[in-house]
């Protein structure tokens, strides 16, 4: 993912109790023991429109996100 030279990329392994780490559906499938991967852009720590009325079309970043696409493309395409 960090091919897309204007997409800081940070990656860790978090323990449960940090906070928004078991919040996405990720979580069900460790549940069942199956692997899963969780990419997130802290949205609930980087904008205040997170999950609000005002999470509108009009707060979203689609630049940024065709960069996650595009470096998720490439990850799936070296596997």
């Amino acid at each position: 993912m960090r091919s897309q030279d204007d997409l800081p990329v940070l990656s860790f392994r978090a323990p449960t109790f940090v906070p928004g780490v078991d919040w996405s559906d990720h979580y069900w499938f460790r549940q069942m023991g199956l692997p899963g991967v969780l990419v997130t852009d802290t949205a609930m720590m980087r904008t205040p429109h997170y999950h609000r009325s005002t999470d509108t079309p009009k707060t979203l970043d689609y630049n940024r996100m065709a960069g996650v696409v595009q470096a998720l493309h490439g990850v799936l395409q070296d596997e």
